[in-house]
C-alpha cells in the first residue's frame, strides 16, 4: 500500500478548496426572449419540429452556469445542441439539464417533504394571524404535516416557504454549464427537436354549376401546444412520412386556453424539393403562440377541370355461394376527379389533408356536399374524392342462378353465377354509371348484356347508360374457377 506525502495531501485538499471555490463562485446567468434576435420553425406532420433559437448574450470568460428560458415545454433534451455563432472557438457546453417541471403550489409543496415550513391559520372572528413551524410529511393524495407532537392533514390555512428549489422553474429552462473564451457579447444558437407543435393541410373547394370545376383554395393550420411562445418565427413545414424511433416517455406540458387567428393573405408560401419529401416556406415571419391554432394560405386556384363519376362498386363473396336474399338495394357513390397538373392551375405537390367541397344553391348560397381525405400527391397525379351517395340513383341487385360446375382438375371448385341489376333513375337528366364487380380466382363471363371491360385481373367494369326518369337492366353470368 502506497501512501501519498503530506506535500501531496496538502496539494490535493487546496486543489479541491479550489474547485470548490470556483463552483460555488459561479452565478447563473439566464437568458430570455427579451434576448432573441431570430427563431426557426421546421414542422413536420407527425408532432414535431426543429426549433433553432439564435440570442445575443454576454457571458463570463472561463466556466458559466446559462439558464435559457422560453424554449419548449417539449423539447427532446437529448437532441439539444448550443454553439456560439460568433465565438465558436473556445465555446464548449459541458453539462445541460432540462428543467421541465414547473412552479405550482402543489409542485413546491412536494418539494418541501421532509422539510419545515411556516402554516399561517386566521381567526375568521378576531383576524389574528398565528404562524406555525410545521415539518411536510406527505402530499400524496392530500397534504400531511407535523406541527410540535402533532399531526395534521389537510390543513387550512397559507403555507409560507423559505425559497424555491433550484430545478423548480416558472417556465421551461435549459440549464447549461459552460466554457466561453470571450467575455463579449457573442450570438448563440440552441437548436432542438421538439413535441407539441403540429401541422395539417386542409382545402375548401367550390363546384361550379354544371358540375365540371372547381375553385380550390388550400390552407395550412398550425397548432402550438409546446409551452413555449415562437415571436416572428421563420416558418417551413415538412410533407411528407419521416421516420421516426418510438419514444418511452413523453414531456409534460403546459395546457391553457386555446387561442384562434388566421392570415388572410394567399399565395404565401413556397414549396421546394427536400431529400424525399417537400419543404414549404412562408415567405413572412409570423408568429406561434403557445396554445394557439393559426391557419396561412397554402395555394388558391381557380376553374380546375373536375370530372364527376358515379360508381356502383360490388363484392366478390357472392361468387361462390347460393344467395337467399331476393333482392338487395345498393348505393350508387358520387365522385369528383381532378388532375394535379400545371396546365389544370395546380401542378405542384400537395400535402395530405382533407378536402372539404362546397356548391352555390339556386339562390347562390354554397351548400356542404362533401369531404374526403387524400394522401400525399405529388404534381401530374389524379386526386378523386368521394362527396358522397346519389339521392335520385337507386340500383336493385339480385342473384337470379348458382350452379356447381365440374373442375377439371381434381381437388378444384367451379362455380357459375347469373346477377341481374336494375339501375334507376329519378334525374330529369340520362347518367352514365360505371359498374364495377370485383370477380375472384379465375372468371370468365359466359354471357352479358352490355359488354365489360376487364379493367383489372379480378375487376369488370361496365358502363351503363339510364335515361332520364327511366331504368336500365345489366344481366351477366359468369363462372369462377378456384
Amino acid at each position: 500500500m502506497q501512501y501519498s506525502s503530506p506535500v501531496t495531501l496538502v496539494l490535493i485538499f487546496y486543489l479541491a478548496l479550489f474547485s470548490v471555490s470556483t463552483n460555488a463562485e459561479i452565478t447563473e446567468k439566464k437568458t430570455t426572449l427579451d434576448d432573441q434576435t431570430k427563431v426557426a420553425i421546421t414542422i413536420y406532420n407527425n408532432d414535431l419540429a426543429l426549433i433553432k433559437d439564435q440570442r445575443k448574450i454576454s457571458l463570463d470568460k472561463g466556466n458559466n452556469r446559462l439558464a435559457f428560458r422560453g424554449v419548449s415545454a417539449k423539447m427532446r433534451p437529448e437532441t439539444a445542441m448550443l454553439r456560439s455563432l460568433t465565438h465558436g472557438k473556445g465555446f464548449n457546453v459541458i453539462e445541460q439539464n432540462f428543467d421541465y417541471d414547473l412552479l405550482t403550489p402543489a409542485k413546491l409543496l412536494d418539494k418541501y417533504v421532509g422539510q419545515p415550513v411556516r402554516l399561517v391559520t386566521t381567526n375568521p372572528a378576531t383576524g389574528n394571524e398565528t404562524k406555525e413551524t410545521a415539518i411536510v410529511l406527505s402530499t400524496h393524495q392530500g397534504v400531511v404535516l407535523k406541527i410540535g407532537n402533532r399531526i395534521k392533514t389537510n390543513p387550512k390555512g397559507q403555507f409560507v416557504f423559505d425559497n424555491i428549489p433550484e430545478n423548480l422553474r416558472d417556465q421551461p429552462t435549459l440549464v447549461t454549464q459552460l466554457n466561453s473564451s470571450t467575455s463579449q457579447a457573442q450570438q448563440v444558437e440552441l437548436s432542438y427537436l421538439s413535441g407539441g407543435l403540429s401541422w395539417k393541410a386542409d382545402y375548401v373547394a367550390e363546384l361550379s354549376a354544371n358540375d365540371n370545376s372547381i375553385d380550390l383554395l388550400g390552407w395550412v393550420t398550425l397548432n402550438n401546444k409546446s409551452g413555449a411562445d415562437y415571436n416572428n418565427a421563420t416558418l417551413q413545414l415538412v410533407a411528407g412520412d419521416v421516420n421516426r424511433v418510438k419514444e418511452q416517455t413523453k414531456v409534460a406540458h403546459l395546457t391553457r386556453q386555446m387561442e384562434y387567428s388566421m392570415a388572410a393573405d394567399a399565395g404565401s408560401m413556397s414549396e421546394e424539393s427536400l431529400f424525399e419529401y417537400h419543404l414549404y416556406s412562408l415567405n413572412r415571419p409570423t408568429s406561434i403562440l403557445n396554445n394557439q391554432t393559426k391557419q396561412v394560405s397554402l395555394l388558391s386556384a381557380n376553374s380546375v377541370p373536375v370530372t364527376k363519376e358515379l360508381i356502383l362498386n360490388g363484392a366478390n363473396y357472392y361468387y361462390s355461394s347460393r344467395q337467399r336474399q331476393i333482392a338487395k338495394k345498393l348505393k350508387v357513390g358520387v365522385f369528383v376527379q381532378l388532375e394535379n397538373k400545371k396546365k389544370a392551375g395546380l401542378g405542384m405537390p400537395i400535402p395530405k389533408g382533407i378536402v372539404r367541397v362546397y356548391k352555390k344553391d339556386s339562390q347562390g348560397n354554397a351548400q356542404f356536399i362533401g369531404e374526403d381525405h387524400i394522401d400525399h400527391t405529388p404534381k401530374n397525379e389524379t386526386i378523386r374524392l368521394k362527396l358522397g351517395d346519389a339521392f335520385d340513383i337507386t340500383v336493385n341487385k339480385k342473384q337470379t342462378n348458382f350452379a356447381k360446375r365440374k373442375h377439371i382438375l381434381p381437388g378444384k371448385n367451379a362455380f357459375e353465377s347469373s346477377f341481374q341489376i336494375e339501375l334507376k333513375n329519378a334525374k330529369s337528366t340520362a347518367v352514365t354509371i360505371s359498374v364495377r364487380e370485383p370477380i375472384p380466382a379465375d372468371w370468365k363471363m359466359l354471357k352479358e348484356s352490355h359488354p365489360h371491360k376487364k379493367v383489372a385481373a379480378g375487376t369488370a367494369e361496365w358502363k351503363i347508360k339510364v335515361p332520364a326518369e327511366g331504368s336500365t337492366v345489366l344481366d351477366y353470368r359468369v363462372l369462377v374457377e378456384y
